[in-house]
């Protein structure tokens, strides 16, 4: 991904090179040191599919929706999975409104190849009928304010909403068994998505001309640094994805050592994910019990 225009026009010299001198004594601007990760807070509203993500000062919100579209010719038996991003002037004065940029569009690239190519979300049973319905199932990943390291809290806000998204339950009837009734939530219990894996994506940046390795880096260090690595990997330990963006090339020892970290913090953000969906699962089912025991809120009233 492109490096923000705005911290690279705004930042002096000495704020650079303060940043750089920092990092040889193995410290931060922000008291971090270079392989600890910033403050992760999940956060579900009272709808499905819909999380935000506090990722440092870096805010993203997810929203996952579906509908029932016609599939791919040479995918008959399986549903669709798209990310969109959208950049907001408030969130950082150097994304413009409009039409995507290519930083939104590089995003977007990112977190969709981490989450398609590892097959997290299995698409075969989002199909209704072969050949004619399919669930399609969309991301919108809305940058609140950008902190920096928006990748990672994009992936981290696709996943948990994800993870709370819950499509209608379908049958197929008529004379044919081509009719397709699509039954609303207070009819039958909507379908969670069944998801393999959590593919969890870690940032590593290069700075300096001793290509200084820092975790998720805040948006001064973004401004600084040449290059970036972005490993996609699940708890399991396996690599569904690898990007590199920009700066000279890295030594294969370097990448085995930001994979070996990136497992281990990969293992940490399953594992909050996981809890916060696990509480959100249970006041939902809380929720439900009481709409349909409307006795047990009088009797509390009392």
């Amino acid at each position: 991904m492109e490096q923000r225009l705005a911290n690279t026009l705004n930042m002096t010299v000495n704020e650079k090179k303060f940043i750089e001198s920092a990092l040889l004594s193995d410290l931060r601007v922000d008291g971090r040191r270079p392989f600890d990760y910033r403050k992760l807070s999940i956060i579900f509203v009272r709808e499905d599919g819909s999380s935000e993500i506090q990722l440092g000062q870096t805010r993203v919100m997810g929203f996952v929706t579906g509908q029932l579209v016609q599939p791919y010719r040479d995918r008959p038996n399986e549903g669709t999975l798209a990310i969109y991003t959208e950049f907001s002037p408030m969130a950082d004065p150097s994304f413009e409104s409009g039409r995507p940029g290519e930083s939104a569009i590089e995003l977007g690239r990112i977190v969709d190849r981490g989450l398609r190519e590892s097959r997290a979300v299995d698409t075969e049973s989002l199909c209704v009928i072969s050949g004619k319905l399919v669930w399609s199932i969309r991301i919108d990943l809305h940058i609140i304010d950008n902190g920096g390291n928006l990748v990672d809290a994009s992936n981290i806000a696709a996943l948990a909403a994800l993870s709370t998204f819950r499509r209608p339950e379908c049958t197929i009837g008529g004379e044919d068994d081509q009719e397709v009734i699509v039954h609303p939530p207070e009819v039958r219990e909507p379908l969670p998505l069944i998801i393999h894996h959590l593919p969890v994506a870690v940032t590593f940046g290069f700075i300096g001309k001793e290509n200084i390795v820092v975790i998720d880096p805040t948006h001064h260090e973004e401004g600084v640094m040449g290059g970036s690595m972005t490993a996609t990997l699940n708890t399991n330990g396996e690599v569904c994805a690898i990007q590199k963006a920009g700066g000279e090339g890295v030594l294969q020892s370097v990448i085995m050592q930001c994979l070996r970290i990136a497992s281990v913090k990969a293992a940490d953000i399953t594992s909050k994910i996981k809890n916060a969906v696990e509480s959100y699962n249970t006041e939902r089912s809380l929720r439900k019990i009481k709409r349909h025991n409307p006795s047990l809120t009088a009797v509390k009233n009392k």
